[in-house]
């Protein structure tokens, strides 16, 4: 019985999670504007999301997060790494504040990050616009890139770069032929992460994109739903968001699962 109520509950999350996607995803291919009118079988609304059909102001905010989220996953991805490596040569318990310190914008809520990045960039007079909600992206995501990369770290022979110094190699040479392509697992999973969350950001870019109509996809969302419904073509979208990350989930666990057996051999 102890069995049985566990899988049940279990069962229960996960429908409770996944039924409104699949609900979402099942209306997608009908070209009712009201969620849960099934009119008949029908790609309409792909059509529109991927012929123009489309409002103008839903391709800006599609562009504008697609393009905030690489820029920000790339600088995060970087600045990550750099910070990992530094992290990790560093001793005793300044090493521990450090980590610490890095865990904090985690653990922080989003509305509470959203906030203080607000009050800054008001405080030095800096105009909110596409730079802050960058900036803000960058803030809230280069800590789960050094969270990705220090167990890549923690797994590398500590010897391996000095011996590399000592067969005459650069620091440089070192670092990009011998460090990078062991830590590069945890820097792919760092920028993947980095753009998914950048892309399911709401809080803290609708209280840093100023008030210039700048517009991503979840504050699009937010305002469409505010006027008493939501635009018939985010229904498509929001399949194809869902099945893209799912996709990139597959390629991170498929990607640890081989490195992971790689270290074993």
């Amino acid at each position: 019985m102890k069995k049985f109520l566990s899988q049940a509950y279990l069962w229960l999350l996960l429908v409770m999670l996944y039924a409104p996607i699949l609900i979402i995803a099942i209306f997608s291919f009908t070209e009712a504007k009201v969620l849960g009118n099934w009119t008949g079988f029908s790609l309409r609304l792909y059509e529109n999301l991927f012929l123009g059909g489309m409002s103008n102001s839903l391709m800006r905010s599609i562009v504008n997060t697609l393009t905030i989220g690489v820029i920000s996953a790339v600088i995060s991805t970087i600045l990550g790494g750099i910070s990992a490596f530094g992290i990790y040569n560093l001793k005793g318990r300044t090493k521990k504040v450090i980590s610490f310190v890095n865990d904090i914008p985690m653990l922080n809520p989003d509305i509470i990050t959203g906030i203080s990045l607000f009050l800054l960039f008001v405080a030095v007079g800096v105009t909110q616009g596409y730079v802050t909600v960058v900036l803000a992206h960058v803030t809230f995501c280069t800590p789960y890139v050094v969270l990705s990369v220090m167990p890549k770290l923690r797994q590398m022979n500590p010897n391996t770069y000095e011996a590399a110094l000592d067969l005459g190699a650069t620091p440089s040479q070192a670092l990009r032929k011998v460090v990078l392509p062991q830590i590069r697992p945890g820097l792919i999973s760092g920028l993947i992460l980095s753009f998914t969350l950048s892309i399911d950001d709401f809080a803290v870019t609708l209280f840093t994109k100023g008030n210039r109509g700048l517009e991503t996809l979840s504050t699009y969302i937010y305002a469409d739903a505010r006027k008493g419904g939501l635009t018939p073509e985010l229904r498509p979208l929001m399949t194809i968001i869902f099945i893209t990350v799912l996709l990139l989930l597959l390629v991170i666990n498929i990607m640890g699962s081989r490195s992971k057996s790689k270290i074993q051999k």
